[in-house]
């Protein structure tokens, strides 16, 4: 083989392999306003330490009440009482329930018309969330309008990947490589949006091109340049 050949064929090897084919979003924070801001009024309004919610969520993540309620492991009830235990044993009472209410988040329309764009230009599109079962009492089952408006977003997409449905959540690497399982893709192919540097660690290191969400105007302008597509 030539030198201008194998240099032809280096350049396209890794023009495929770079190819972005899919666009992978998450929900809370990404589509939705982020429930930080909510636990961050909560934490106010109840005179509780800035940033608690975080902490506890961050304590022991893989198995404390946050992470084992996402995965379907425990019911609202018994999530209640651990998460609790959690607060009480960094000093502080916290209604775990209220929180849950603050995960309704307000639908972004700037991230529903980039989401529908990219769909019509040709890219898969999936939902990548931790999100958890509301049949036994979580808010959003007695939102029905909500719960509609949540459904036709959800809708949009080629494929939802939802921890209280796998067992898996995020960060665990399995939970993006089922993702990518069911669009047919390689990590290296898709380019993923979520607003937790926690959750684009593991993606990057798959080899997915990764958006941090903390304004999403900022976010849509960045994966517009990594798409070369106009979004909204």
């Amino acid at each position: 083989m030539c030198a201008l050949t194998l240099r032809l064929t280096i350049v396209f090897a890794v023009t495929i392999e770079q190819r972005i084919r899919a666009v992978l979003w998450d929900f809370g924070g990404v589509i939705l306003t982020s429930p930080f801001d909510a636990f961050g009024d909560f934490e106010r309004s109840a005179g509780l330490p800035e940033g608690l919610i975080r902490k506890i969520n961050s304590t022991n993540p893989n198995t404390n009440a946050w992470a084992r309620l996402e995965r379907s492991e425990v019911s609202i009830s018994d999530f209640a009482v651990l998460f609790n235990n959690e607060a009480e044993a960094l000093g502080h009472a916290v209604d775990a329930r209220q929180l849950l209410s603050l995960l309704n988040g307000q639908i972004r329309p700037q991230m529903v018309e980039a989401l529908r764009r990219c769909k019509r230009a040709g890219y898969k599109i999936a939902c990548l969330t931790n999100n958890i079962n509301t049949s036994d009492g979580g808010s959003e089952a007695s939102d029905p309008v909500r719960a509609e408006a949540v459904a036709e977003v959800m809708s949009l997409f080629d494929h939802v990947t939802e921890s209280r449905h796998t067992g898996v959540r995020k960060p665990e690497v399995r939970f993006y490589e089922m993702a990518c399982d069911a669009l047919s893709i390689h990590p290296r192919e898709a380019v993923f949006l979520d607003d937790l540097g926690i959750n684009l660690k593991p993606a990057a290191a798959l080899g997915m091109r990764t958006i941090k969400v903390t304004d999403p105007d900022v976010a849509l302008r960045e994966l517009s340049a990594v798409l070369q597509i106009e979004l909204y």
